[in-house]
């Protein structure tokens, strides 16, 4: 999992591509990977390797640890449902990724760290577990009192918010208004080859 004292877009230059979208990653301008081999560089996948891939797209795109995925993935292989729909989903209902996918912070490290520091509430509750996952109708919101240098910077930020969240930068409220359909969730992975890496 990427952590302060790595690079966080290195995989990004690995595979050509921002895994967030950010118009300011290095790959934007150096699609290809680091190193002085790296630009003439191109190597063909396996299946496996393909798989692999896709599984640390998604990893990477929520910061989250490989033990975090595969608890994840145990608990939507379990029940009734999709397994692949309920996994994505757990994963973009996470409280860093709501904090981070409605604006209230520039980055999900920026996210994972507001709320591990007591900056983020729910339903007026101070919530300080990045993996907390929201449940339809719920607010999340910045205690501006407390925070006013990451509230004052939250309603600067004018990232695109996806339509299962209804924001309100004024007050600094988001509600997660329904379920993520799995096509509008803005992650660049293939869902159905992390589902297949796992129960191959």
């Amino acid at each position: 999992m990427p952590t302060a004292s790595r690079a966080k877009h290195k995989f990004c230059r690995r595979i050509g591509q921002c895994i967030w979208g950010d118009p300011k990653c290095p790959s934007v301008k150096r699609p290809y990977a680091s190193g002085p081999h790296g630009k003439g560089r191109r190597v063909k996948l396996s299946t496996y390797g393909e798989l692999l891939l896709e599984k640390q797209k998604l990893r990477n795109h929520y910061a989250i640890s490989e033990k975090q995925l595969r608890i994840a993935y145990a608990k939507a292989k379990a029940g009734e449902g999709q397994a692949h729909e309920k996994l994505f989903r757990s994963l973009e209902q996470r409280l860093d990724a709501a904090v981070f996918r409605t604006g209230f912070a520039p980055t999900i490290f920026a996210a994972k760290q507001y709320v591990n520091h007591g900056h983020i509430l729910v339903d007026g509750k101070r919530v300080d577990r990045a993996s907390y996952v929201l449940k339809e109708g719920q607010t999340i919101s910045i205690d501006a009192e407390k925070s006013p240098a990451i509230a004052e910077a939250a309603r600067k930020n004018n990232a695109t918010v996806p339509g299962y969240y209804e924001v309100d930068l004024d007050n600094l409220k988001a509600v997660l208004v329904r379920a993520p359909q799995i096509d509008e969730i803005p992650v660049q992975a293939k869902i159905m080859s992390v589902i297949e890496y796992y129960a191959r």
